[in-house]
Protein backbone atom coordinates (compact mmCIF):
# COMPACT_ATOMS: atom_id res chain seq x y z
CA UNK A 1 0.00 0.00 0.00
CA UNK A 2 1.33 3.41 -0.95
CA UNK A 3 2.27 5.72 1.89
CA UNK A 4 0.00 8.78 1.80
CA UNK A 5 1.05 10.23 5.16
CA UNK A 6 1.58 14.01 5.34
CA UNK A 7 5.27 13.47 6.14
CA UNK A 8 6.04 12.03 2.70
CA UNK A 9 8.50 14.47 1.10
CA UNK A 10 7.38 16.31 -2.02
CA UNK A 11 8.93 15.09 -5.27
CA UNK A 12 8.72 16.29 -8.84
CA UNK A 13 7.05 13.07 -9.97
CA UNK A 14 4.37 11.84 -7.56
CA UNK A 15 4.50 8.20 -6.53
CA UNK A 16 0.73 8.00 -6.08
CA UNK A 17 -1.50 8.77 -9.04
CA UNK A 18 -4.72 7.49 -7.50
CA UNK A 19 -6.26 10.74 -6.28
CA UNK A 20 -6.50 12.46 -9.66
CA UNK A 21 -9.52 11.31 -11.69
CA UNK A 22 -8.43 12.47 -15.14
CA UNK A 23 -10.85 13.86 -17.74
CA UNK A 24 -11.51 12.07 -21.05
CA UNK A 25 -8.74 9.61 -20.17
CA UNK A 26 -8.40 5.85 -19.87
CA UNK A 27 -7.38 6.28 -16.23
CA UNK A 28 -6.43 2.67 -15.46
CA UNK A 29 -4.23 2.32 -18.53
CA UNK A 30 -2.66 5.76 -18.05
CA UNK A 31 -1.63 5.08 -14.48
CA UNK A 32 0.11 1.87 -15.49
CA UNK A 33 2.28 3.75 -18.02
CA UNK A 34 1.90 7.51 -17.40
CA UNK A 35 2.54 10.15 -20.04
CA UNK A 36 3.75 12.94 -17.76
CA UNK A 37 4.83 16.35 -19.02
CA UNK A 38 7.12 18.76 -17.19
CA UNK A 39 7.71 21.62 -19.60
CA UNK A 40 7.13 23.01 -23.07
CA UNK A 41 8.85 25.35 -25.51
CA UNK A 42 7.99 26.30 -29.08
CA UNK A 43 7.07 23.06 -30.92
CA UNK A 44 7.95 20.64 -28.12
CA UNK A 45 6.85 19.27 -24.78
CA UNK A 46 9.44 18.08 -22.29
CA UNK A 47 8.64 14.89 -20.39
CA UNK A 48 9.49 14.29 -16.76
CA UNK A 49 12.42 12.16 -17.90
CA UNK A 50 13.76 14.94 -20.11
CA UNK A 51 12.64 13.78 -23.58
CA UNK A 52 11.54 16.34 -26.19
CA UNK A 53 8.16 15.43 -27.67
CA UNK A 54 7.19 17.23 -30.86
CA UNK A 55 3.67 18.59 -30.48
CA UNK A 56 1.52 17.71 -33.50
CA UNK A 57 -1.68 18.50 -31.58
CA UNK A 58 -1.21 22.09 -30.37
CA UNK A 59 -1.70 20.65 -26.90
CA UNK A 60 -5.42 20.16 -27.39
CA UNK A 61 -6.08 22.43 -30.37
CA UNK A 62 -4.99 25.36 -28.15
CA UNK A 63 -1.38 26.47 -28.56
CA UNK A 64 -1.56 27.92 -32.06
CA UNK A 65 1.46 30.17 -31.38
CA UNK A 66 3.55 27.37 -29.90
CA UNK A 67 4.64 26.87 -26.32
CA UNK A 68 6.47 28.95 -23.77
CA UNK A 69 5.71 32.35 -25.27
CA UNK A 70 7.27 34.75 -22.78
CA UNK A 71 5.17 37.63 -24.10
CA UNK A 72 2.11 35.81 -22.80
CA UNK A 73 3.57 34.54 -19.52
CA UNK A 74 5.01 37.98 -18.75
CA UNK A 75 1.61 39.58 -19.34
CA UNK A 76 -0.05 37.05 -17.04
CA UNK A 77 2.56 37.57 -14.32
CA UNK A 78 2.29 41.34 -14.51
CA UNK A 79 -1.49 41.20 -14.28
CA UNK A 80 -1.38 38.75 -11.37
CA UNK A 81 0.81 41.16 -9.45
CA UNK A 82 -1.44 44.11 -10.30
CA UNK A 83 -4.98 42.74 -10.26
CA UNK A 84 -5.45 39.11 -9.31
CA UNK A 85 -9.25 39.06 -9.55
CA UNK A 86 -12.15 41.39 -10.24
CA UNK A 87 -15.84 40.51 -10.04
CA UNK A 88 -17.35 40.43 -13.54
CA UNK A 89 -20.92 41.05 -12.35
CA UNK A 90 -21.63 44.80 -12.13
CA UNK A 91 -17.90 45.63 -12.31
CA UNK A 92 -15.35 45.51 -15.10
CA UNK A 93 -11.71 45.87 -16.02
CA UNK A 94 -10.28 47.88 -18.95
CA UNK A 95 -8.57 44.82 -20.40
CA UNK A 96 -11.89 42.99 -20.87
CA UNK A 97 -13.29 45.82 -22.96
CA UNK A 98 -10.08 46.11 -24.98
CA UNK A 99 -9.98 42.37 -25.65
CA UNK A 100 -13.66 42.30 -26.65
CA UNK A 101 -13.09 45.13 -29.11
CA UNK A 102 -10.10 43.41 -30.66
CA UNK A 103 -11.94 40.10 -31.00
CA UNK A 104 -14.89 41.88 -32.61
CA UNK A 105 -12.48 43.52 -35.06
CA UNK A 106 -11.12 40.09 -36.03
CA UNK A 107 -14.58 38.60 -36.47
CA UNK A 108 -16.53 38.93 -39.72
CA UNK A 109 -18.33 42.24 -40.10
CA UNK A 110 -21.68 42.08 -38.32
CA UNK A 111 -20.46 40.13 -35.30
CA UNK A 112 -19.84 43.01 -32.92
CA UNK A 113 -20.48 42.01 -29.31
CA UNK A 114 -18.51 39.55 -27.16
CA UNK A 115 -19.77 37.69 -24.09
CA UNK A 116 -16.91 36.06 -22.16
CA UNK A 117 -16.84 32.73 -20.36
CA UNK A 118 -14.10 30.23 -19.52
CA UNK A 119 -14.18 27.35 -21.99
CA UNK A 120 -15.63 26.01 -25.19
CA UNK A 121 -18.20 24.03 -23.24
CA UNK A 122 -19.40 27.16 -21.47
CA UNK A 123 -19.37 29.05 -24.76
CA UNK A 124 -21.66 26.49 -26.39
CA UNK A 125 -24.14 26.48 -23.52
CA UNK A 126 -24.02 30.28 -23.40
CA UNK A 127 -24.78 30.56 -27.11
CA UNK A 128 -27.70 28.13 -26.85
CA UNK A 129 -29.18 30.05 -23.91
CA UNK A 130 -28.77 33.38 -25.69
CA UNK A 131 -30.50 31.99 -28.77
CA UNK A 132 -33.52 30.73 -26.82
CA UNK A 133 -33.75 33.92 -24.75
CA UNK A 134 -33.53 36.11 -27.85
CA UNK A 135 -36.57 34.43 -29.37
CA UNK A 136 -38.43 34.85 -26.08
CA UNK A 137 -37.68 38.57 -26.09
CA UNK A 138 -38.83 38.85 -29.70
CA UNK A 139 -42.21 37.31 -28.90
CA UNK A 140 -41.42 33.87 -30.30
CA UNK A 141 -41.42 31.88 -27.10
CA UNK A 142 -42.36 28.68 -28.90
CA UNK A 143 -38.86 28.57 -30.42
CA UNK A 144 -37.07 26.40 -27.89
CA UNK A 145 -35.91 23.43 -29.97
CA UNK A 146 -32.16 23.10 -30.62
CA UNK A 147 -30.65 21.31 -33.61
CA UNK A 148 -27.15 19.82 -33.57
CA UNK A 149 -25.42 17.50 -35.98
CA UNK A 150 -24.45 13.84 -35.88
CA UNK A 151 -20.74 13.54 -34.96
CA UNK A 152 -20.74 17.13 -33.73
CA UNK A 153 -18.96 18.17 -30.54
CA UNK A 154 -19.96 21.18 -28.47
CA UNK A 155 -18.37 20.52 -25.11
CA UNK A 156 -19.60 18.72 -22.04
CA UNK A 157 -22.28 20.95 -20.55
CA UNK A 158 -25.86 19.71 -20.58
CA UNK A 159 -26.71 21.83 -23.60
CA UNK A 160 -23.54 21.08 -25.52
CA UNK A 161 -23.76 17.36 -24.83
CA UNK A 162 -27.42 17.30 -25.90
CA UNK A 163 -26.79 18.97 -29.25
CA UNK A 164 -23.53 17.05 -29.70
CA UNK A 165 -23.61 13.94 -31.81
CA UNK A 166 -20.74 11.74 -30.63
CA UNK A 167 -22.36 8.63 -29.20
CA UNK A 168 -19.83 7.80 -26.48
CA UNK A 169 -20.09 11.34 -25.09
CA UNK A 170 -23.87 11.03 -24.65
CA UNK A 171 -24.95 7.48 -23.97
CA UNK A 172 -24.46 7.22 -20.19
CA UNK A 173 -25.97 10.62 -19.34
CA UNK A 174 -29.65 9.92 -19.92
CA UNK A 175 -32.00 12.14 -21.88
CA UNK A 176 -30.11 15.40 -21.19
CA UNK A 177 -32.23 18.21 -22.69
CA UNK A 178 -35.60 17.62 -24.30
CA UNK A 179 -36.50 19.19 -27.62
CA UNK A 180 -33.20 18.44 -29.37
CA UNK A 181 -32.72 16.90 -32.79
CA UNK A 182 -29.81 16.37 -35.19
CA UNK A 183 -29.07 16.79 -38.87
CA UNK A 184 -26.82 14.15 -40.48
CA UNK A 185 -23.05 14.21 -40.50
CA UNK A 186 -21.44 15.47 -43.69
CA UNK A 187 -19.07 12.53 -44.22
CA UNK A 188 -19.37 9.87 -46.91
CA UNK A 189 -16.10 7.95 -47.23
CA UNK A 190 -17.10 6.32 -50.52
CA UNK A 191 -17.48 9.70 -52.22
CA UNK A 192 -15.04 11.88 -50.24
CA UNK A 193 -12.03 9.71 -49.38
CA UNK A 194 -8.55 11.26 -49.52
CA UNK A 195 -9.79 14.79 -50.11
CA UNK A 196 -7.60 17.82 -49.57
CA UNK A 197 -9.70 20.69 -48.25
CA UNK A 198 -13.45 20.83 -48.63
CA UNK A 199 -14.92 17.84 -50.49
CA UNK A 200 -16.91 18.46 -53.66
CA UNK A 201 -19.62 16.06 -52.53
CA UNK A 202 -21.97 16.76 -49.65
CA UNK A 203 -23.61 20.21 -49.85
CA UNK A 204 -26.96 18.45 -50.03
CA UNK A 205 -26.57 17.19 -46.45
CA UNK A 206 -27.71 20.66 -45.37
CA UNK A 207 -31.09 20.06 -47.00
CA UNK A 208 -31.91 17.57 -44.24
CA UNK A 209 -32.62 20.61 -42.08
CA UNK A 210 -35.73 21.20 -44.20
CA UNK A 211 -36.98 17.76 -43.17
CA UNK A 212 -36.60 18.67 -39.49
CA UNK A 213 -38.42 21.94 -40.11
CA UNK A 214 -41.25 20.01 -41.72
CA UNK A 215 -41.27 17.51 -38.83
CA UNK A 216 -41.18 19.95 -35.92
CA UNK A 217 -42.36 23.24 -37.43
CA UNK A 218 -40.09 26.23 -37.97
CA UNK A 219 -41.82 28.12 -35.17
CA UNK A 220 -40.47 25.60 -32.63
CA UNK A 221 -36.78 25.76 -33.62
CA UNK A 222 -34.54 28.29 -31.90
CA UNK A 223 -31.11 27.52 -33.34
CA UNK A 224 -28.86 25.21 -35.31
CA UNK A 225 -25.31 24.74 -34.05
CA UNK A 226 -22.50 23.26 -36.16
CA UNK A 227 -18.73 23.26 -36.33
CA UNK A 228 -17.43 24.60 -39.67
CA UNK A 229 -14.91 21.76 -39.44
CA UNK A 230 -15.90 18.93 -37.12
CA UNK A 231 -12.67 18.49 -35.19
CA UNK A 232 -13.12 16.29 -32.15
CA UNK A 233 -14.84 13.53 -34.12
CA UNK A 234 -11.78 13.17 -36.35
CA UNK A 235 -11.44 16.20 -38.67
CA UNK A 236 -14.39 16.37 -41.07
CA UNK A 237 -14.25 19.47 -43.29
CA UNK A 238 -17.50 21.00 -44.45
CA UNK A 239 -18.34 20.11 -48.08
CA UNK A 240 -18.21 22.93 -50.59
CA UNK A 241 -21.39 24.99 -50.40
CA UNK A 242 -22.71 23.19 -47.34
CA UNK A 243 -22.45 26.06 -44.86
CA UNK A 244 -23.90 28.57 -47.29
CA UNK A 245 -26.86 26.27 -47.90
CA UNK A 246 -27.34 25.86 -44.15
CA UNK A 247 -27.31 29.64 -43.78
CA UNK A 248 -29.94 30.02 -46.51
CA UNK A 249 -32.27 27.51 -44.86
CA UNK A 250 -31.94 28.98 -41.37
CA UNK A 251 -32.57 32.51 -42.65
CA UNK A 252 -35.58 31.32 -44.62
CA UNK A 253 -37.18 29.92 -41.47
CA UNK A 254 -36.04 32.50 -38.90
CA UNK A 255 -33.70 30.05 -37.16
CA UNK A 256 -30.51 31.33 -35.58
CA UNK A 257 -27.27 29.79 -36.85
CA UNK A 258 -24.42 29.19 -34.39
CA UNK A 259 -20.90 28.40 -35.54
CA UNK A 260 -18.85 26.56 -32.94
CA UNK A 261 -15.36 27.85 -33.72
CA UNK A 262 -13.68 26.68 -30.52
CA UNK A 263 -11.27 24.66 -32.67
CA UNK A 264 -11.38 26.52 -35.99
CA UNK A 265 -10.95 30.00 -34.53
CA UNK A 266 -7.66 31.91 -34.37
CA UNK A 267 -5.93 30.69 -37.47
CA UNK A 268 -6.46 26.94 -37.62
CA UNK A 269 -8.00 27.19 -41.10
CA UNK A 270 -5.89 30.12 -42.30
CA UNK A 271 -8.23 32.87 -41.13
CA UNK A 272 -9.14 34.46 -37.82
CA UNK A 273 -12.38 32.48 -38.01
CA UNK A 274 -13.63 29.82 -40.40
CA UNK A 275 -16.71 31.95 -41.09
CA UNK A 276 -14.37 34.21 -43.06
CA UNK A 277 -12.92 31.30 -45.04
CA UNK A 278 -16.39 30.16 -46.08
CA UNK A 279 -17.98 33.56 -46.56
CA UNK A 280 -20.86 32.74 -44.25
CA UNK A 281 -22.05 35.01 -41.45
CA UNK A 282 -23.60 33.14 -38.51
CA UNK A 283 -25.77 34.82 -35.90
CA UNK A 284 -23.57 33.67 -33.04
CA UNK A 285 -20.00 32.35 -33.01
CA UNK A 286 -18.30 30.57 -30.11
CA UNK A 287 -14.57 30.59 -29.41
CA UNK A 288 -12.06 29.42 -26.78
CA UNK A 289 -8.72 27.53 -26.94
CA UNK A 290 -6.58 29.67 -29.24
CA UNK A 291 -7.80 33.00 -27.85
CA UNK A 292 -5.21 32.74 -25.05
CA UNK A 293 -2.92 30.21 -26.75
CA UNK A 294 -4.05 27.80 -24.03
CA UNK A 295 -2.19 29.79 -21.37
CA UNK A 296 -5.32 30.66 -19.37
CA UNK A 297 -8.91 29.39 -19.52
CA UNK A 298 -11.15 31.61 -21.63
CA UNK A 299 -14.04 31.24 -24.03
CA UNK A 300 -16.77 33.42 -25.40
CA UNK A 301 -19.61 34.08 -27.79
CA UNK A 302 -19.64 36.77 -30.46
CA UNK A 303 -23.13 37.89 -31.49
CA UNK A 304 -24.77 40.11 -34.06
CA UNK A 305 -26.16 43.54 -33.18
CA UNK A 306 -29.73 42.37 -33.63
CA UNK A 307 -29.28 39.71 -30.95
CA UNK A 308 -27.41 41.95 -28.51
CA UNK A 309 -29.85 44.81 -28.96
CA UNK A 310 -32.87 42.58 -28.30
CA UNK A 311 -31.69 42.34 -24.69
CA UNK A 312 -31.08 46.09 -24.28
CA UNK A 313 -34.57 47.04 -23.19
CA UNK A 314 -36.47 47.64 -19.98
CA UNK A 315 -35.27 49.67 -16.98
CA UNK A 316 -31.57 50.48 -17.30
CA UNK A 317 -30.79 49.42 -13.74
CA UNK A 318 -31.96 45.86 -14.42
CA UNK A 319 -29.69 43.01 -15.52
CA UNK A 320 -30.37 42.34 -19.22
CA UNK A 321 -29.01 38.77 -19.37
CA UNK A 322 -29.12 36.64 -16.23
CA UNK A 323 -26.12 34.58 -17.20
CA UNK A 324 -22.38 34.57 -16.54
CA UNK A 325 -19.58 32.97 -14.56
CA UNK A 326 -17.45 33.87 -11.57
CA UNK A 327 -14.37 33.92 -13.78
CA UNK A 328 -15.84 35.57 -16.88
CA UNK A 329 -13.26 37.96 -18.36
CA UNK A 330 -10.79 37.03 -15.62
CA UNK A 331 -7.91 39.53 -15.46
CA UNK A 332 -5.25 36.88 -16.11
CA UNK A 333 -7.15 35.46 -19.07
CA UNK A 334 -7.67 38.93 -20.54
CA UNK A 335 -3.96 39.65 -20.22
CA UNK A 336 -3.15 36.36 -21.91
CA UNK A 337 -5.67 37.04 -24.66
CA UNK A 338 -4.32 40.48 -25.48
CA UNK A 339 -0.73 39.20 -25.60
CA UNK A 340 -1.79 36.27 -27.76
CA UNK A 341 -3.58 38.47 -30.28
CA UNK A 342 -0.43 40.61 -30.47
CA UNK A 343 1.60 37.55 -31.41
CA UNK A 344 -0.91 36.41 -34.03
CA UNK A 345 -0.85 39.90 -35.56
CA UNK A 346 2.88 40.62 -35.35
CA UNK A 347 3.99 37.19 -36.60
CA UNK A 348 1.17 36.96 -39.18
CA UNK A 349 0.38 33.43 -38.02
CA UNK A 350 -3.04 33.25 -39.66
CA UNK A 351 -1.43 34.10 -42.99
CA UNK A 352 1.33 31.61 -42.26
CA UNK A 353 -1.20 28.83 -41.72
CA UNK A 354 -2.88 29.64 -45.01
CA UNK A 355 0.44 29.56 -46.86
CA UNK A 356 1.49 26.26 -45.27
CA UNK A 357 -1.81 24.49 -45.97
CA UNK A 358 -0.91 22.99 -49.39
CA UNK A 359 2.48 21.73 -48.21
CA UNK A 360 0.96 20.26 -45.05
CA UNK A 361 -1.80 18.55 -47.04
CA UNK A 362 0.67 17.04 -49.51
CA UNK A 363 2.85 15.76 -46.67
CA UNK A 364 -0.04 14.09 -44.84
CA UNK A 365 -1.41 12.59 -48.03
CA UNK A 366 1.95 10.87 -48.55
CA UNK A 367 0.77 8.43 -45.86
CA UNK A 368 -1.88 7.06 -48.22
CA UNK A 369 -1.14 3.39 -48.79
CA UNK A 370 0.36 2.83 -45.35
CA UNK A 371 -1.00 -0.21 -43.46
CA UNK A 372 -4.65 0.10 -42.38
CA UNK A 373 -5.06 3.68 -43.62
CA UNK A 374 -8.68 3.94 -44.79
CA UNK A 375 -8.91 7.69 -45.41
CA UNK A 376 -7.05 10.96 -44.94
CA UNK A 377 -8.74 14.37 -44.73
CA UNK A 378 -7.01 17.74 -44.57
CA UNK A 379 -8.13 21.34 -44.19
CA UNK A 380 -6.06 24.26 -42.95
CA UNK A 381 -3.31 23.00 -40.67
CA UNK A 382 -5.42 20.03 -39.61
CA UNK A 383 -5.63 16.43 -40.76
CA UNK A 384 -7.52 13.28 -39.85
CA UNK A 385 -6.13 9.83 -40.65
CA UNK A 386 -8.62 6.97 -40.31
CA UNK A 387 -7.13 3.61 -39.39
CA UNK A 388 -8.99 0.33 -39.66
CA UNK A 389 -10.15 -0.98 -36.26
CA UNK A 390 -8.36 -4.04 -34.89
CA UNK A 391 -11.68 -5.89 -34.64
CA UNK A 392 -15.39 -5.16 -34.42
CA UNK A 393 -15.26 -5.37 -30.64
CA UNK A 394 -11.99 -3.41 -30.39
CA UNK A 395 -12.97 -0.11 -32.01
CA UNK A 396 -10.56 2.57 -30.84
CA UNK A 397 -7.83 0.15 -29.71
CA UNK A 398 -5.57 0.74 -32.72
CA UNK A 399 -5.95 4.50 -32.28
CA UNK A 400 -5.12 4.23 -28.58
CA UNK A 401 -2.10 2.06 -29.31
CA UNK A 402 -0.97 4.66 -31.85
CA UNK A 403 -1.13 7.46 -29.30
CA UNK A 404 0.89 5.39 -26.82
CA UNK A 405 3.46 4.38 -29.43
CA UNK A 406 3.76 7.98 -30.60
CA UNK A 407 4.54 9.26 -27.11
CA UNK A 408 6.69 6.48 -25.68
CA UNK A 409 8.51 5.26 -28.78
CA UNK A 410 8.50 8.11 -31.30
CA UNK A 411 8.64 11.33 -29.23
CA UNK A 412 5.42 12.57 -30.82
CA UNK A 413 2.15 13.92 -29.44
CA UNK A 414 -0.97 13.52 -31.52
CA UNK A 415 -4.71 13.45 -30.89
CA UNK A 416 -6.97 10.46 -31.38
CA UNK A 417 -10.70 10.09 -31.98
CA UNK A 418 -11.43 6.39 -31.87
CA UNK A 419 -9.22 4.93 -34.58
CA UNK A 420 -8.60 8.32 -36.21
CA UNK A 421 -5.29 10.11 -35.74
CA UNK A 422 -5.70 13.90 -35.69
CA UNK A 423 -2.80 16.20 -36.54
CA UNK A 424 -3.21 19.85 -35.56
CA UNK A 425 0.25 21.36 -35.07
CA UNK A 426 0.99 24.87 -33.85
CA UNK A 427 0.92 27.45 -36.63
CA UNK A 428 4.64 28.08 -36.08
CA UNK A 429 5.58 24.65 -37.45
CA UNK A 430 8.44 24.75 -39.97
CA UNK A 431 8.71 22.87 -43.25
CA UNK A 432 11.32 20.57 -41.72
CA UNK A 433 9.11 19.92 -38.70
CA UNK A 434 6.19 19.00 -40.97
CA UNK A 435 8.45 16.39 -42.51
CA UNK A 436 9.53 15.19 -39.07
CA UNK A 437 5.95 14.83 -37.88
CA UNK A 438 4.89 12.88 -40.96
CA UNK A 439 7.92 10.60 -40.70
CA UNK A 440 7.07 9.84 -37.08
CA UNK A 441 3.39 9.28 -37.88
CA UNK A 442 4.43 6.82 -40.57
CA UNK A 443 6.47 4.89 -38.03
CA UNK A 444 3.54 4.88 -35.61
CA UNK A 445 1.14 3.55 -38.26
CA UNK A 446 3.53 0.72 -39.04
CA UNK A 447 4.08 0.01 -35.35
CA UNK A 448 0.36 -0.58 -34.78
CA UNK A 449 -0.25 -2.48 -38.04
Amino acid sequence: MLDKSPNTPAVNVPNDLAAHWMPFTANRAFKKAPRLLAGAKDMHYITVDGRKIIDAASGMWCTNAGHGRTQISDAIGKMAATLDYAPPFQFGIPQAFELASRIAELAPAGLDHVFFCNSGSEAADTALKIAIACHQLNGQGSRTRLIGRVRGYHGVGFGGTAVGGIVNNRKIFGSLLSGVDHIPATYDREKQAFTKGEPEYGAHFADELENLVNLHGANTIAAVIVEPMAGSTGVIPAPKGYLKRLREITQKHGILLIFDEVITGYGRLGHAFAAERYGVLPDLLTFAKGVTNGAAPMGGVIVRDTIHDAFMSGPEHMVELAHGYTYSAHPLACAAGLATLDIYRDEKLFERAKALEPKFADAVMSLKGQPNVLDIRTVGLTAGIDLAPRAADLVGKRGYDAMVSAFHDNDLMLRIAGDTLALTPPLIISDDQIGEVIEKVGKVIKAVA
